[in-house]
């Protein structure tokens, strides 16, 4: 697979370094960015001399007023795939060229016209071990105030998963999750909602539970990872984790398009995408990645974690994206 990589990164190759243009890469800051950098684009940068400008965190209001403006600024953006799914329908992305983009080793869930996978994630519950006794089971004890009173802190933006926690801690079986009975989720999450602490990044998470701030958490699995690596005493649980992607699109009319194909091609690759996974805990989307990963490594996954794993609906989301926000952001401001 490395003899892939090399390929796919010498085909990047410009005959001089004046040819080579500068692209500009978004995603979501802090470690899983960082790892983002280190696995992709300094290697891309050393194989084309095409120089990754960093930037982010991911907005997607920016982002849709960039191409309606007709000024867009980025090149490739790492976003959630239910808004990749609804922003490909309003066309707000570039088409993937799959001439400058191996497709075949692509994890087809999450392959799309307009967008190829980043990673794997799962949200999973995450405690502060000081702050917490014991070790919760599942979503329901983030509802319990009287065994384990303290903040709890939440992912702030209408997106999957918060509504989801909120019906499989009231007793919503995995299965009858969608529709989502969003009088019933509010309903449930009333009941500790001046005790939520909203988290707008990654990073944030991070230092909500490490700190104590809050007690329990909402997290990305990667996050967690992180976290555990640097000896913060935090707690995992990942009974009920719910499992998504993150992927990687072109907004439309952006200015560097063929860079931003290339780099593609190479965070895609399989050598790019074990590297990532290594480096950050989330699973990789390049189906031949894991054979280029230390063992312990694999098994610290989200897919080693399939006992009671719940995958969120990414198409469910992307077609009710919009009366949902409505409601969220609505009752937040309650």
């Amino acid at each position: 697979m490395k003899l892939i990589f090399a390929g796919i990164l010498a085909g990047l190759l410009t005959t001089t370094a004046a040819k080579a243009e500068d692209m500009v890469f978004t995603s979501w800051g802090g470690t899983t960015q960082e790892a983002q950098t280190k696995s992709w684009a300094e290697p891309f940068t050393a194989a084309s001399g095409v120089k990754v400008l960093q930037d982010g965190p991911t907005d997607y209001g920016k982002l849709k007023a960039m191409v309606d403006a007709g000024n867009v600024s980025w090149d490739v953006v790492d976003v959630e795939m239910d808004f990749a799914i609804k922003a490909a329908k309003d066309g707000l992305l570039e088409p993937i060229d799959f001439n400058a983009v191996p497709k075949v080793d692509l994890d087809p869930r999450f392959t799309t016209d307009h967008a190829v996978g980043s990673f794997y994630y799962s949200f999973v519950l995450a405690w502060n071990k000081g702050a917490v006794s014991g070790e919760p089971a599942g979503w329901a004890d983030m509802f319990d105030l009287k065994k384990s009173p303290g903040k709890r802190a939440f992912y702030k933006w209408s997106a999957p998963g918060v509504i989801e926690i909120a019906l499989l801690a009231d007793g919503v079986p995995a299965d009858k999750l969608y529709p989502l009975d969003l009088d019933r989720a509010f309903k449930k999450l009333d009941t500790i909602k001046s005790d939520i602490v909203w988290w707008s990044g990654g990073a944030e998470s991070q230092q909500l539970i490490a700190s104590g701030e809050a007690a329990f958490g909402q997290l990305w699995n990667g996050r967690v990872f992180a976290l555990e690596k640097d000896g913060a005493d935090v707690g995992v649980t990942w009974g009920q984790n719910l499992t998504a992607a993150d992927v990687l699109v072109v907004p439309k009319g952006a200015k560097n398009k063929d860079a931003a194909m290339k780099f593609l091609a190479a965070a895609s690759s399989p050598t790019s995408q074990a590297k990532f996974a290594e480096a950050s805990g989330y699973a990789p989307i390049n189906t031949k990645a894991k054979a280029e990963m230390p063992a312990d490594a694999v098994k610290a996954l989200p897919d080693a974690h399939v006992d009671g794993q719940i995958n969120l609906d990414m198409k469910y989301w992307a077609e009710h994206r919009d009366e949902i926000a409505t409601r969220w952001y609505a009752w937040q401001a309650k």
